[in-house]
């Protein structure tokens, strides 16, 4: 797809998304040991008040975690989804991280959701996106757009292995949203 250039802006991608976790030793041996994420960076924030951490995931982008020693229960169902996409309740409150998307290779895709079963990762059923009313295929067609399957991570919040199965090209925006927000 022929995308259009940021004339405001030279993004280079998602530098890191920062999230909060319960425990980091059980946060680093999930995202680390079970997903495979080097961690690159540690730091002891000052007065206690906690620690920040950093995933390596890939073409130089980075997931991050606070562990704050007075941060509050988590919301599930408010602050993130209660249940995994295709379970039930995807909803979740404004302002909230629904989910992060990892991007994974197509041709590995299938291998990828294999290997979360064999570490013992509950997964939601693999969604082929399409442009259905239903919005899923059953099989990948043409039609399937992205293909994903997602899991919770030891304080719920909701990952997601996805791959773009076609290249996105115009027909790919709805008209009606292209012209409120068209410039």
């Amino acid at each position: 797809m022929q995308r259009k250039p940021n004339t405001e802006f030279e993004f280079r991608g998602v530098h890191h998304v920062a999230m909060v976790c319960k425990d980091m030793t059980r946060t680093v041996a999930f995202y680390r040991d079970l997903l495979g994420m080097p961690l690159i960076k540690t730091i002891d924030l000052p007065g206690g008040m906690g620690q920040h951490f950093f995933f390596d995931i890939g073409n130089g982008d980075s997931l991050a975690f606070f562990w704050f020693r007075d941060a509050p229960d988590a919301a599930p169902g408010v602050a993130a989804p209660a249940t995994l996409p295709g379970g039930g309740g995807l909803v979740s409150a404004h302002g909230s991280m629904n989910h992060l998307a990892l991007s994974v290779p197509p041709e590995k895709f299938d291998a990828y959701v294999a290997r979360l079963v064999e570490k013992g990762i509950e997964i939601s059923r693999v969604l082929n996106h399409d442009d259905s009313a239903s919005q899923i295929s059953e099989t990948v067609s043409a039609h399937v757009y992205v293909r994903s399957v997602y899991f919770f991570d030891p304080d719920g919040v909701c990952l997601e292995f996805a791959c773009w199965t076609r290249e996105l090209d115009t027909r790919d925006v709805n008209r009606k949203y292209a012209a409120r927000v068209s410039r």
